[in-house]
């Protein structure tokens, strides 16, 4: 069992007349967390889960009658994949307004879903978290530097989602990532309204898994797929709020030298992109091992940013004479940019952009160096 390191920001937001909401995807270890974070406490707690009818039912009675003599006596109220009940957000703003003492966390699988259906009606009486795929930071809890070192190849290839660690044969472990990525995680997009062809949406995927730290031309992409540019964009968008995908945008103020409106497409966890494009292969034999490697530091850079709740802008770097930074992190106000090397060769600053921004920090993040990093 890895504690997650996001628990204890959760239970520092924790107080009665309050809502935790937590985001993330399917098998990501929302569940577990909801269990830990109750297992040892000694307020009373009432756990339910929206996918049985019988909670669906007892939030149906949208009162507050039918809420005091269910949730009176209770501390924290705990809902599991709460995107399932019907107007959640009223449901869970009466239970905080009218019920002394109450506080609730509540789980969901689509952020999409959830903020919908719970976000505006508790605007004021909510905060909101993501649970993401175990990060590095949380492995130290049981694996030692040197562990997490030697196990790095395979954590390149097959991820970081909880139960992939408890798997040991490799067989076992693609086709856990591989049913995983065309059910669990489908089965998110095809509850997404608006959506009427899985499979574009899917192809879609593969065709961004291909084109990891690289630019996403969305023309390109809507011819390749017979859509619509418009089309293209509103599926990567809900592609973000299923916590499979992230945009990284271009960074600039000097339009004349560099690029402006470009953006690459990241994924949150190597194994569900390599699910996506059957490759499970060896690093040693793999030709696209620096974009895995791009690809694990910027996911494992925002895993730590976001379990530590501080706030962060991610951009890349292009100048029109394709110079080229692979990350430029805003926190505070500063500036700091990064190279990603597998190996341990130290990259060079660009010259357009060292002129362009003199005091922002360079730094190359390899297999030497990365675990100061994350």
């Amino acid at each position: 069992m890895i504690n997650r390191d996001i628990e204890k920001l959760i239970a520092d937001y924790m107080r009665p007349g309050k809502a935790m909401l937590i985001y993330g995807s399917r098998r990501v270890g929302k569940t577990v967390l909801l269990r830990q974070m109750t297992a040892n406490t000694t307020a009373r707690v009432s756990v339910l889960n929206g996918e049985s009818m019988d909670t669906v039912a007892m939030f149906a009675n949208r009162t507050i009658a039918n809420y005091r003599q269910l949730f009176s006596g209770t501390d924290i109220l705990v809902v599991d994949e709460a995107q399932n009940i019907p107007s959640i957000g009223q449901c869970l703003k009466l239970i905080v307004d009218e019920i002394d003492g109450i506080s609730v966390l509540a789980s969901g699988s689509s952020s999409f879903d959830l903020q919908n259906k719970a976000g505006e009606p508790l605007v004021g009486r909510a905060s909101v978290f993501q649970l993401l795929p175990v990060s590095i930071n949380e492995l130290r809890q049981q694996w030692t530097n040197l562990e997490i070192v030697n196990h790095l190849d395979d954590l390149l290839i097959y991820g970081m989602y909880p139960e992939i660690f408890s798997i040991d044969d490799y067989q076992k472990k693609q086709r856990y990532l591989t049913d995983l990525t065309q059910s669990y995680l489908m089965k998110d997009i095809l509850a997404i309204d608006g959506v009427k062809n899985s499979s574009k949406m899917y192809n879609l995927l593969r065709l961004v898994a291909y084109q990891v730290g690289s630019i996403v031309s969305y023309d390109e992409l809507a011819k390749q797929l017979g859509l619509s540019r418009n089309t293209v964009e509103k599926y990567l968008d809900l592609l973000t709020k299923v916590f499979i995908l992230y945009k990284i945008p271009a960074y600039s103020t000097n339009p004349r030298k560099e690029l402006t409106k470009a953006s690459k497409w990241y994924f949150f966890d190597n194994g569900i992109r390599n699910a996506l494009i059957d490759n499970f292969s060896p690093i040693s034999l793999r030709e696209d091992n620096g974009h895995l490697w791009e690809n694990f530091m910027i996911s494992e850079r925002i895993k730590l940013l976001n379990n530590a709740g501080r706030k962060f802008s991610h951009y890349f770097w292009r100048s029109f004479t394709k110079q080229e930074v692979d990350l430029i992190e805003e926190t505070d106000g500063r500036l700091q940019a990064y190279e990603f090397k597998l190996s341990n060769d130290k990259a060079k600053e660009p010259s357009v952009f060292k002129n362009l921004y003199p005091d922002t920090d360079f730094k190359t993040v390899s297999k030497n160096n990365f675990l100061e990093w994350v």
